[in-house]
């Protein structure tokens, strides 16, 4: 385990270090490493500082957020195919940064589209814990996010049908697309606290999670309790995928991927996955962004449109093998 977590570190400090090395700007990785460090009265470390570290940082951020999110989500389920935004967290966030767009608000000032879209998921995990009702059962809490996402979904496609201008729609959806392009680091202390509170909560949730695989009967038998499980995992969930959402858009696939893949390394324990899950992430989401600017840095190719391409055919393949356990 601890090797895994070893090769999974050193692969994201790698690509992490490729990332402040790699854009428009050409230089050697001493030179960017230089104007990151030291001032030296160059436009170059404006662009190391405020273009490629916070970009760099997010993608960390985000990649491990969904990668630990994806994973406690498929422990407390017990179902592989399950992923973060199940909860309808990140539909409801994409709901209140789509309203900014819309109503003028997000011009308003730097972090308007952000606050507004955290401020939106706030809302939509609250409406799933009403609906779901404090001793749900995982089914309800399903039924709960699936209806508040798709509600979510409905109102976004409204706003984009009767918006009167094409231009704030068109902006909604290169937004929706996810990119972590033109970000600062007012991005990254915005999210990093939210996301920070997000991950002590999910990285408690080993134990209870492998109690989980006995079932729910045999984990309430050991001492665990079911609805401080739950409630720990939402709003964990909640908190690392709203504020992912919020300063990034929506970026599919990682927390369903990332932990199918390493799954076998960890012999199948749901607390030994999350963490490698997490890195796992981060190491993917580098790896992605990265591909974005190298495959076609003047078309501003979306993050979130090279995420699916990288996790369609994985998800296919999930389902194929699932089918072939099953059968």
């Amino acid at each position: 385990m601890m090797r895994l977590l070893f090769l999974l570190g050193a692969l994201v400090a790698m690509l992490f270090a490729a990332s402040l090395a790699i854009g428009p700007a050409e230089a050697s990785f001493a030179k960017s490493l230089s104007s990151l460090l030291t001032d030296d009265g160059t436009p170059f470390t404006l662009v190391m500082r405020e273009i490629r570290l916070p970009r760099a940082l997010l993608a960390v951020m985000i990649g491990a957020s969904l990668g630990l999110a994806g994973a406690a989500m498929q422990g407390y389920l017990r179902n592989p195919l399950a992923e973060p935004g199940l909860i309808g967290v990140s539909s409801s966030a994409a709901l209140g940064a789509v309203l900014s767009l819309q109503t003028g608000f997000a011009a308003a000032f730097a972090l308007a589209l952000p606050l507004s879209a955290l401020t939106a998921a706030l809302v939509g995990v609250l409406l799933v814990l009403l609906l779901a009702g404090p001793r749900g059962a995982s089914m309800t809490l399903i039924l709960a996010g699936i209806a508040i996402s798709a509600m979510a979904g409905a109102l976004i496609s409204l706003v984009l049908n009767l918006s009167p201008n094409p231009y704030a729609a068109n902006e909604i959806v290169f937004w929706m697309m996810g990119s972590l392009a033109d970000r600062s680091m007012l991005h990254v202390f915005l999210a990093l606290p939210v996301m920070a509170l997000g991950w002590i909560l999910l990285g408690t949730l080993g134990r209870g999670l492998d109690a989980l695989t006995l079932g729910e009967d045999a984990a309430s038998s050991m001492g665990i309790n079911l609805s401080r499980l739950r409630l720990s995992l939402v709003v964990g969930v909640s908190c690392v995928v709203g504020a992912g959402t919020a300063v990034a858009g929506a970026i599919g696939f990682v927390g369903l991927v990332v932990p199918h893949i390493l799954r076998p390394f960890v012999g199948g324990r749901p607390s030994r996955l999350l963490w490698a899950s997490a890195l796992g992430g981060a190491a993917l989401v580098l790896a992605a962004d990265i591909a974005v600017r190298l495959i076609m840095p003047d078309r501003d190719l979306k993050l979130g449109v090279v995420m699916a391409l990288i996790g369609a055919p994985l998800f296919l393949h999930l389902i194929f093998k699932t089918r072939k356990e099953l059968s």
